[in-house]
């Protein structure tokens, strides 16, 4: 069957602004409410997902132009605006929820969830090469844990617990003004819906204890700097049997003494003397697995670039590896010997005589420049 015009169904023009859908979806969120129609109740509910659907549409400016433009098919599977089979959660509309947005509490006065553990953060400094290849680390939480000795009940016997006389098991009490209805935590349990006689020694009622637990945490290999690990369930324990929390490891990554790391890649410096720049030949430089040979090309200029395939991080979310980048750096010697001094002031001797501008082409060139400047 066919689906209602959204604008039919809130009963508004299609040239309706913002404040205009909100005043009509409130009147009819109340006329069709299911708790103020128990007497019809599946129909109640019916209408009133179609009218969450219509609004939750023409209040969205993205989704409200995919609707002006394509209809209801902008929400079907593989549609023009809608795509990925629509935007979902109208099926199942909160009806708490809609009473809490526009009257501060709900229509049924359901009892308060048990609430969930917090979730806690710590940070784990590795070194590159344990962030490079993946480390098991322990590391030490303090957090809240169930109480061992009540079991998180808040005190050492069952029958010492027993309903909140005032909210009667809620957790909440109403004031109600008419049709009107405000809800607030009741002042008695504070929430809990239950009154604890007796409270456990050990926890004082909370049914949680502090502790510092060690917990081993698998890094795997291609973390950096800024990348989460979520343990589940290993943050602050729940009360009143809620699950916990999660706990989240965050990485930071020590600065190397030789390698600067961006994304995969790898970057080093790699000092060689006058006569391997020249010559050129072969130097050993590290790498993250050991040593390995580079080969300097012959006449090999400072600030050259040679690359190392795979010889960076692999991905930390599939099988490529980084490259390592060599930045040559061409050290000038020091300490000199009289014979070494000799032999360099022949040499340069014969690089200055012998047309010494096709020894040093950059150095012509840039002189070349200061002529023409001057």
């Amino acid at each position: 069957m066919a689906k209602k015009d959204y604008y039919e169904i809130l009963g508004v023009g299609r040239d309706a602004d913002e404040r205009e859908i909100k005043k009509a979806y409130k009147r009819l969120a109340m006329k069709f409410h299911p708790d103020k129609n128990q007497d019809d109740k599946a129909n109640a509910e019916e209408k009133f997902k179609e009218i969450k659907e219509a609004y939750e549409v023409l209040t969205d400016a993205q989704k409200r132009a995919s609707y002006d433009q394509y209809g209801h098919a902008a929400f079907e599977q593989g549609a023009g605006g809608g795509g990925g089979g629509g935007f979902g959660g109208f099926g199942g509309a909160d009806f708490g929820d809609i009473f809490n947005e526009f009257f501060g509490g709900g229509g049924r006065g359901q009892q308060q969830t048990a609430s969930r553990g917090n979730d806690l953060q710590v940070t784990i400094t590795l070194t590159l090469d344990e962030a490079a290849k993946g480390i098991s680390k322990e590391i030490k939480v303090p957090t809240l844990v169930e109480c061992d000795v009540c079991h998180g009940v808040g005190t050492e016997k069952p029958s010492d617990v027993s309903t909140c006389p005032t909210c009667h098991g809620a957790g909440v009490v109403q004031m109600r003004q008419g049709f009107f209805a405000v809800q607030q935590e009741c002042p008695t349990c504070h929430g809990r819906g239950k009154v604890v006689k007796n409270p456990c020694k050990k926890c004082h009622g909370d049914g949680r204890v502090e502790k510092t637990k060690t917990l081993s945490v698998s890094i795997p290999a291609g973390v950096d700097t800024g990348n989460r690990i979520r343990l589940s369930g290993e943050g602050e324990a729940g009360q009143n049997g809620a699950p916990a929390g999660d706990l989240y490891v965050q990485v930071q990554v020590k600065q190397h003494a030789i390698f600067e790391r961006d994304g995969n890649n790898l970057h080093c410096e790699v000092p060689i003397n006058i006569v391997m720049a020249s010559l050129g030949g072969e130097v050993q430089v590290p790498t993250l697995d050991g040593k390995v040979s580079l080969k300097i090309p012959a006449e090999t200029q400072t600030g050259k670039v040679l690359r190392l395939r795979e010889k960076g991080i692999r991905s930390l979310r599939g099988s490529a590896i980084g490259d390592l980048y060599c930045h040559i750096i061409l050290e000038t010697p020091v300490n000199l010997t009289a014979r070494q001094k000799e032999l360099l002031t022949e040499l340069g001797e014969t690089l200055n005589s012998d047309k010494g501008s096709k020894h040093n082409p950059k150095a012509k060139s840039f002189f070349d420049k200061v002529k023409k400047f001057f």
